[in-house]
């Protein structure tokens, strides 16, 4: 491993906001670009960013809310997906990334996907890891999200799963697990997140995110065209177990997509921390074929 494939941890004044990133690789090659969800942070990256730094510069930001990022009260922050999506795109301009591959997964999909429709030139590729974008992946489980999006009363609301609590937070990585996969799961992963995501103020902020996500479903006609229109390549890594989006939000990408790889894993919705070697080798792979078949260089 050379010094420049171990992870760096920065920081940089984006718009007013202090925001957290890790990096490795060479500035030289093209780019990887790592969206967590809710409620992590780049802290999720940690184990697959110096492999994916053999074949590509990598960068992952906390973002606003998150993480070690600045958490702005939502009187402070407008906690919208377009908005997280405007910091991301002023913070990749600072550093200096015009095209990437982009890492979707859970929240971050909502971000990934408006900077890729704004601007599919700079998309090299798609990196899906329990992130959604079409109907099929919204089961049962969200038809209280569904009718409170509709109908923001307090009676709806009072009807939603708890899930901004400390032990909402650990089911993100433990839920649905057998016995066999959760005792690979870490546990500082849920106690650093629930630290991060209760500051002052933030678990408002992040109730603003989850409503805002109804504006993320209402784009899935849009989405499904821009996969068609543009032909990013797509790899798709899922763990199988679950319990927030259907397994069957897979075959969506089958319907548009002609470039597509799929990996299912007998993991959960944080699959990175009980299956990192394995992705992070199937990542390496696909980011270092697509940048040949493109004749990209700086690999």
């Amino acid at each position: 491993m050379s010094a420049t494939d171990k992870p760096r941890h920065r920081t940089v004044d984006v718009d007013g906001l202090e925001i957290f990133y890790r990096e490795a690789g060479a500035p030289d090659r093209p780019c990887v670009l790592l969206l967590h969800g809710f409620p992590s942070s780049s802290h999720l990256f940690r184990h697959v960013m110096a492999p994916l730094a053999e074949v590509s510069r990598v960068v992952a930001p906390d973002l606003p809310g998150f993480g070690f990022s600045d958490a702005p009260t939502v009187d402070e922050y407008e906690y919208r997906f377009t908005v997280l999506a405007d910091t991301v795109e002023a913070f990749l301009e600072q550093i200096g990334v015009d095209k990437f591959f982009v890492y979707l997964h859970d929240f971050g999909a909502p971000v990934g996907y408006h900077l890729a429709t704004r601007h599919p030139e700079r998309v090299l590729g798609l990196v899906v890891q329990n992130g959604n974008a079409h109907e099929e992946g919204l089961g049962s489980q969200w038809d209280t999200a569904r009718a409170f999006w509709a109908d923001p009363s307090e009676v709806n609301r009072a009807r939603l799963p708890q899930w901004l609590t400390f032990e909402g937070v650990r089911d993100e990585y433990v839920s649905g697990l057998p016995a066999r996969v959760r005792e690979l799961a870490p546990p500082e992963s849920w106690h650093l997140d629930w630290n991060r995501i209760s500051r002052p103020g933030n678990l408002d902020a992040q109730f603003r995110l989850f409503g805002d996500y109804a504006t993320h479903v209402a784009r899935f006609d849009e989405l499904a065209e821009y996969h068609r229109a543009h032909q990013p390549p797509c790899l798709v890594l899922w763990g199988r177990h679950d319990t927030y989006f259907e397994l069957a939000e897979i075959m969506g990408y089958t319907r548009t997509l002609d470039r597509l790889e799929v990996h299912v894993y007998d993991a959960g919705h944080m699959l990175l921390e009980t299956h990192w070697p394995e992705c992070a080798a199937v990542m390496r792979s696909f980011v270092r074929d697509v940048i040949a078949g493109q004749g990209i260089g700086g690999v």
